[in-house]
């Protein structure tokens, strides 16, 4: 087995999900804003120090995605966000992607854009202590007759597949972990079939894409959706039809050399998504199944925490439990009750 390899496995390790906290600076200064709070550099500082110290953070993370700036600060304690989190059993892992942008020949498109200058930043963040990396394609789904009918297009697919392709050899050539993440958005009225479609037309793009290029698929972490309906839709889905119609595109789609996958949130409430990721544990895959949660995560913290420094055990707290539930859904012990039973005071 290959280090990449070794560190991917690590990633999916039995009984624990990976956390995202690598919200670029406007969407961080505008969720804190939301709440109340000052969006400072320190205070986006201060709530990151908060997350990735919590106690007993590692029985159920195993690494903690981060944006530049993070990456770049330093506890109140002198250590730099990497040397802390790998002295507290996490793994630094980092945001690399620039964001999306329009896509040419493609109106009301985008495509997530990042590559120049990639070589020279992956390096840079594996001197800083970087073990994995992450880069997210956004795909929406389009419906009606209007403006987006029929979307995604098929050049948007290979767009972003092929850049996320690069993306991943890039980091396999620096010696970092890619998390391969393909998101299609909830946003629409469409129903689950057509995201399960246009899923499994996107998956199949990408690892097209990643076999061209060379990619060791045992050292990538896929971060795809899960299949759901349409924020908008009136459809209305069990915990099991979703991880029946998941596994059944995944299955037909990701190459079975894949280290892990971990699933994305993807704008669901916490509990919905900790519910769908505890159903399709009952399901047999040759990869294991594990979450990779943001907002499903920590949005609870910010929220207990509120940037006031006497409620930092607070937004502790709630993220401790909702690191709980998820690791109990991976364990088969989840259930409703436990939502309530671990929630903080």
């Amino acid at each position: 087995m290959t280090e990449l390899a070794r560190t991917a496995a690590q990633m999916v390790a039995p009984g624990k999900g990976i956390l995202a906290a690598d919200e670029s600076i406007a969407t961080m200064s505008a969720r804190l804003e939301k709440t109340g709070v000052a969006p400072t550099e320190e205070n986006r500082r201060a709530y990151r120090e908060l997350l990735v110290t919590t106690p007993r953070l590692a029985s159920g993370i195993s690494g903690v995605i981060l944006c530049d700036e993070t990456f770049r600060q330093s506890l109140a304690d002198g250590r730099t966000f990497p040397e802390a989190m790998a002295q507290l059993g996490l793994l630094p892992g980092i945001k690399v992607d620039t964001g999306a942008r329009h896509l040419a020949g493609a109106p009301g498109e985008t495509v997530t854009e990042g590559l120049d200058g990639l070589r020279e930043r992956l390096a840079e963040y594996a001197a800083l202590g970087a073990r994995f990396a992450k880069w997210r394609a956004v795909v929406g789904i389009g419906a009606g007759t209007g403006t987006g009918a029929g979307q995604p297009s098929p050049w948007k697919v290979r767009a972003d597949a092929h850049a996320l392709a690069r993306y991943a050899a890039l980091c396999q050539e620096a010696g970092i972990v890619p998390i391969v993440e393909p998101e299609v958005l909830m946003e629409g009225a469409h129903g689950t079939a057509r995201c399960a479609a246009v899923t499994s037309e996107v998956l199949r793009a990408v690892f097209a894409e990643l076999e061209a290029a060379g990619v060791d698929l045992e050292g990538i972490v896929l971060k795809p959706n899960m299949v759901v309906p349409g924020r908008d839709s009136f459809e209305v889905v069990t915990p099991d039809e979703v991880a029946r119609a998941t596994v059944t595109v995944l299955r037909a789609a990701v190459d079975e050399r894949v280290a892990g996958i971990a699933f994305l949130s993807g704008g669901q409430s916490a509990a919905r998504a900790t519910a769908h990721l505890a159903a399709m544990q009952r399901l047999e895959t040759p990869w294991p199944l594990t979450f990779s949660f943001g907002r499903g995560l920590v949005d609870p913290a910010l929220a207990a925490w509120h940037g006031e420094p006497g409620r930092v055990s607070a937004g502790q707290r709630a993220l401790a439990h909702r690191v709980a539930c998820n690791t109990a859904a991976l364990q088969g012990t989840y259930t409703d009750a436990l939502e309530d039973a671990h929630a903080p005071a």
